[in-house]
């Protein structure tokens, strides 16, 4: 009875062992398998009621990953928050299909048989891949990832700090404001280095160097137009000349007392 106990309790060790051997651990290290193949991929943490939940289902399908040619993969975000943020796998679990690096998100039921029925009908032709910015080798999802990696490198430094070597929070506070401005200011000047570098500021063009011809015209036109000021400055004062003539002169009407007239009018009034 003893020995009947041992075998079928080593017997049923070896077929958990062998469910967990079928699902591959998927890291920050070996994470660009997923770009060959045909995969299912689950992202997960421990404290998560809904993964541990999922985690039998997902045990069984990987158990039948050779039958249906894929990979059955799992991602823990505890142990690589960068995968997380490089796929953006905010809720958890969150899975993935993936055949030759293109990836698309299951969003449909999560049974054993649904899994199955999912890759053996090829309902993934039915869901929109990832763009190609939002896919996990993408420029923009490594930056994401390489931020997400920033992050967790902080909250770990200041529970050193905190926590260790007993730093008090306000000054733990302090030091990480100031490296943010410093940081900060850094980027910044990286950012425009790099915007002067792709868009230069636009430069005015120099005039050209006026040739002798038109430096001749241009005096002769000046030369022109100075002549026509003078020409209608004399006219000008010639006519101020005349108008100043034509008011001096008496007029005809007003007799001068010398004139010959008014000497007859005296002489006639004495006869």
């Amino acid at each position: 009875m003893i020995f009947f106990k041992t075998t079928l309790f080593l017997y049923l060790s070896t077929l958990v062992c062998g469910k967990e051997d079928d699902i591959i651990v998927i890291g920050e290290d070996n994470w660009k398998d997923l770009l060959k193949g045909e995969w299912m991929i689950e992202f997960h943490a421990p404290w998560c009621p809904a993964c541990r939940t999922l985690q039998p289902v997902w045990e069984d399908l990987g158990s039948w990953s050779d039958d249906l040619g894929i990979k059955v993969a799992k991602v823990d975000v505890t142990d690589a928050p960068a995968l997380s943020g490089r796929f953006m796998a905010t809720a958890l679990p969150t899975i993935f299909h993936a055949i030759d690096g293109e990836f698309r998100k299951y969003k449909g039921p999560r049974g054993k048989d649904d899994f199955i029925t999912f890759i053996e009908e090829k309902k993934w032709n039915e869901i929109e891949p990832l763009s190609s910015w939002k896919a996990p080798d993408s420029i923009w999802m490594s930056t994401v990832a390489w931020f997400f990696k920033m992050s967790m490198f902080l909250r770990g430094a200041y529970i050193y700090l905190t926590e260790d070597m007993g730093v008090p929070y306000w000054a733990g506070y302090c030091i990480f404001a100031a490296l943010t401005v410093i940081v900060g200011a850094i980027l910044g000047l990286i950012i425009v280095f790099f915007i002067d570098l792709l868009y230069p500021p636009k430069t005015q063009p120099k005039k050209k160097a006026k040739s002798d011809d038109e430096k001749d015209n241009e005096h002769e036109d000046k030369d022109d137009v100075v002549a026509e000021d003078l020409i209608d400055e004399a006219a000008e004062k010639k006519e101020a000349e005349e108008t100043a003539k034509r008011d001096s002169e008496p007029d005809s009407g007003v007799e001068e007392t010398g004139s010959p007239r008014s000497l007859r009018k005296r002489k006639s009034r004495k006869d």
